[in-house]
């Protein structure tokens, strides 16, 4: 068995694709969506990651609007920028590059940051709305997990859905979206990390496993149930070169699997763009600019 690839550069490029005519929508109605970008200090990933998000948003037709302060910069310097954006009309999402240097206290920061504004969706508000299947913005990678399975129509409704990895970015928000009673969810879901004894008992009852614990390498071939779904959401850096959770022998076992380069960071920046339009949407209103 080879698995079939989950490609997420394309599916992004169809939900692009979407954008473009909804972006032109708002157009016609005097609006144009802006998406805010808050980078402290130099780091290099974090720099290239907001200059492909910035890349994106001019292919699609959305304004960038970036805030890049000195690593050196203080807690009142970053808040300053977040009231910035808040009241910014231009701004209709924005998000703070994490990491943030050492001195700096990340959680406060985004608590100042407008519900309504967060692209991200980590927002404990938005969080919240999620956990409670209140519409809203939602986590970019989780949504971008969910949107890849159901273009491959993989089956995830009364599905297992085996996540490995607990942090606030993926592996929770992810529990809870396709938990959620509605399509394209409603599934079995058992969240565990690398710290649980023999994590290969858990991992083989996946019809989905999701790999989100930043180790390379982790998810083995004999730790794959035959024709499961692979999910390779969790990466790290090995010297220069990018490295996947999921070993690349897996592909010999699983059904689907998504590549290390192109598989789920694509997804990921394309749902952070259907944030920031929905946003701009969902500030326009209904009978708005007609």
């Amino acid at each position: 068995m080879t698995a079939q690839v989950l490609d997420g550069e394309a599916v992004a490029t169809g939900i692009k694709a979407d954008l473009v005519a909804r972006v032109a929508a708002l157009a016609e109605r005097g609006i144009t969506p802006g998406l805010g970008t808050v980078l402290v200090g130099d780091d290099g990933p974090s720099a290239n990651y907001v200059a492909m998000k910035h890349r994106d948003c001019e292919a699609l037709g959305i304004t960038s609007h970036h805030a890049h302060l000195p690593a050196d910069a203080t807690q009142d310097d970053v808040l300053e920028v977040v009231h910035r954006f808040n009241a910014d009309p231009a701004v209709d999402a924005y998000l703070m590059q994490y990491p943030f240097p050492k001195h700096l206290d990340f959680e406060a920061a985004l608590l100042a940051v407008d519900p309504a504004k967060d692209v991200d969706g980590l927002h404990p508000v938005n969080l919240g709305h999620l956990v409670q299947g209140v519409a809203g913005p939602l986590p970019c990678t989780p949504a971008g997990i969910q949107a890849l399975l159901v273009h491959y129509e993989v089956p995830i409704e009364g599905r297992h859905v085996v996540i490995v990895g607990r942090g606030l970015t993926i592996g929770r928000p992810l529990a809870n979206l396709l938990t959620l009673k509605r399509p394209h969810a409603n599934a079995a879901v058992t969240v565990v990390h690398t710290g649980v004894a023999d994590l290969g008992a858990y991992t083989r009852q996946a019809d989905i496993l999701v790999a989100a614990a930043g180790s390379p390498g982790l998810i083995t071939a004999e730790m794959v149930k035959p024709g499961a779904a692979v999910v390779a959401a969790g990466v790290s850096f090995e010297g220069k070169k990018l490295v996947s959770d999921v070993a690349e022998e897996a592909a010999e076992v699983a059904g689907w699997l998504s590549p290390r380069i192109g598989g789920v960071g694509p997804m990921t920046r394309a749902m952070l763009l259907v944030n920031t339009v929905e946003a701009a949407e969902r500030a326009l209103g209904p009978g708005d600019g007609g």
